[in-house]
């Protein structure tokens, strides 16, 4: 597992504990990472919605300098699934 990912985990999991619904973030040459109710982890497993962008637009994203609206309508990150569940993910990288 990249540090990358080991660091998006350790970011995400705090957060994403409880959330409803099932995603991927998939980050291009670096590996991903998967949330569900049960919080943030490294897998590659089947998701409602798959998220894809570089590392710096990932690393964007968690620290709140990248806005997740802004880097989709800009092509910076690829949406795969149910738009609905990468709304609520949205609103948890807020």
């Amino acid at each position: 597992m990249s540090k990358v990912v080991e660091a998006a985990v350790a970011a995400l999991d705090p957060k994403a504990k409880g959330f409803d619904g099932t995603a991927k973030f998939v980050i291009e040459g670096e590996g991903a990472v998967y949330i569900d109710g049960n919080g943030a982890r490294a897998a590659d497993d089947e998701a409602e919605v798959t998220l894809t962008a570089s590392r710096e637009t990932f690393e964007g994203l968690l620290s709140g300098d990248v806005n997740p609206t802004m880097a989709f309508m800009t092509g910076k990150l690829k949406v795969d699934g149910a738009m609905g569940t990468a709304m609520k993910l949205g609103a948890l990288l807020s």
